[in-house]
């Protein structure tokens, strides 16, 4: 059963921010964004609309893949700040009606964890366990042919003990064993730590993967060889052994009960990264009874190709599956894709209007609502571990990590003048900053705080049905939202040249288009679209 208004959760409701801080706001001029700077903007955030934002990792780490290596689940990285700043942090958004919502990186931890300098420590170490060590084969090969995500081989020889230790990213992540009890037990205090201190809900980093298959089994040919942002060898297998073993849900249903055991005060709230593009599996997340994930994190957007037919499909498959009483979700942006406005151009709008009018909760990734592109890194100025791993095949995430850019002064406001950043700033962030949109009525800016705002006040738009709406134009995508009697038109245009959109026995009041210039009644028997466009009807 959907929602209604009376029973809505805030995570229904409410559309999600996503902050690097690294990247947000630099508040002791050192370059590095900081978990002070985020407080100081928070003001921004309730301006533009948000209702919850959603931090990654700021937890101490060495940094080998900018804090998804944790080196201490229960305390802040001094480069952000403090536990005391993240309790002012907390304290600040609540009292603005922001909730917050922490990354959380269960898979693997940093290899300067002190879990895993004991366990490697030596082989009769208490810890050995927590993590996956394992003999050579006989000719000194690894133990099984799994791949890491960021190339080469998933295991790394270690010389002081003589076996193998598994990581499915780099070599500085090794992965947890979640089969022990005592790491399942280790991680639970640390999501306890953090609900004690008022979060409102986790961002679960690839969540799928911390259930391995038991033993170890190869993983088989990929004959397609086509997945997500695949490098180097990593596509050549598909990797189903090393991710997603079914023991993964009765894992979830424990953070489940765990999360419900906070909520009689305010409901907390699960997201997981799952990168399972098969519709039926990544359901099974959401739990037979929605006693798992309250959302596994939906890319299929992100990746979709932009016609109207592909965006289509993707819906009408995600509402075809999932489980009754579960809420969808769409994302067209994070800190390992590259920019919406670098991938759509012109059609950002399009796409931004889209991704906040479909049935689910959205994400916006900090910057997007600017029209912030990606920022060419030259090599010397390189800094994902990723990036410079592979280099010459484009798959470093510097691009999308720069500084926000808050204003036309130097470093963009971001940080203090004549203070280098820890990444370039945009070079076309004196035209492209908050200050400067906040008083061009056209700017990408206003157009989101204003497509927040009618969301906001529309029930329809956040809790309303789905349909698809059938019209014969190839070009353009139409559907409906209704709510309570209520229906709304939303309506894009997904071609660089002008479409006609035949709706016979339709009219309604334009509420809001793409190009902020259309409103007012009209006759949708025959109206024109422009190249990229989109419109918001009220139906009559």
């Amino acid at each position: 059963m959907a929602p209604n208004l009376t029973s809505a959760l805030w995570w229904q409701t409410g559309v999600i921010y996503q902050v690097y801080p690294r990247s947000f706001m630099d508040s002791n001029a050192d370059g590095i964004g900081d978990l002070p700077g985020i407080t100081a903007r928070l003001d921004y955030l309730v301006e533009l609309g948000i209702d919850a934002v959603w931090l990654s990792p700021f937890y101490p780490s060495p940094m080998a893949d900018f804090g998804y290596d944790v080196s201490n689940y229960t305390d802040v990285e001094p480069d952000f700040g403090t536990l005391a700043d993240f309790d002012a942090l907390v304290a600040a958004a609540h009292a603005r009606g922001l909730k917050v919502i922490v990354d959380f990186v269960p898979n693997h931890s940093s290899d300067q964890h002190a879990w895993f300098i004991e366990s490697r420590s030596s082989r009769d170490n208490p810890k050995r366990d927590w993590y996956y060590w394992r003999d050579a084969k006989p000719d000194g090969s690894p133990p099984n042919n799994w791949l890491g995500v960021f190339g080469g081989s998933a295991w790394e020889w270690d010389e002081l003990t003589g076996q193998y230790y598994l990581h499915g990213f780099l070599k500085e992540q090794p992965d947890l064993n979640w089969r022990n009890p005592e790491v399942k037990a280790a991680m639970l205090d640390a999501l306890r730590f953090w609900l004690e201190r008022g979060v409102d809900g986790f961002r679960i980093d690839v969540a799928h993967r911390i259930m391995k298959d038991p033993d170890l089994r190869d993983n088989p040919p990929n004959p397609n060889n086509n997945g997500f942002k695949a490098m180097g060898e990593y596509g050549s297998l598909l990797d189903i052994h090393s991710q997603g073993h079914p023991d993964v849900h009765g894992v979830y249903q424990e953070v489940r009960a765990l999360l419900d055991s906070f909520s009689a005060e305010h409901p907390r709230f699960s997201v997981g990264e799952i990168h399972d593009f098969d519709w039926h599996s990544w359901a099974k997340y959401y739990g037979q009874n929605n006693d798992e994930l309250h959302m596994p994190y939906n890319f299929q957007l992100l990746f979709a190709d932009w016609t109207p037919q592909a965006f289509q499909q993707i819906i009408e498959s995600l509402e075809a599956a999932i489980p009754n009483g579960a809420w969808p979700n769409y994302v067209l942006g994070n800190h390992d894709e590259h920019r919406l406005a670098s991938r759509r151009g012109k059609a950002a709008r399009a796409a931004t209007l889209i991704l906040l009018t479909l049935r689910g909760t959205p994400t916006i990734y900090y910057g997007d609502e600017l029209g912030m592109s990606d920022v060419e890194i030259p090599p010397e100025l390189e800094q994902d571990p990723w990036g410079k791993r592979v280099q010459g095949i484009g798959v470093g995430r510097d691009p999308e990590r720069t500084p926000m850019q808050w204003d036309a002064s130097p470093n963009a406001g971001f940080s203090a003048v004549g203070v280098q950043t820890w990444l370039p700033i945009a070079p076309d962030y004196a035209q492209v900053n908050v200050e400067a949109e906040r008083h061009d009525p056209q700017s990408m800016l206003a157009f989101t705080q204003r497509l927040l705002a009618l969301r906001r006040a529309t029930p329809a738009l956040q809790l309303g049905d789905y349909q698809t709406v059938q019209q014969d134009n190839t070009a353009c995508l139409v559907y409906a939202r209704e709510y309570n009697g209520q229906r709304w038109l939303v309506t894009v245009n997904f071609s660089d040249a002008p479409q006609t959109v035949r709706l016979e026995g339709l009219e309604g009041e334009i509420k809001l288009t793409t190009g902020l210039d259309r409103d007012g009644a009209v006759d949708l028997s025959a109206f024109t679209l422009q190249a990229n466009e989109g419109w918001i009807v009220q139906l009559g």
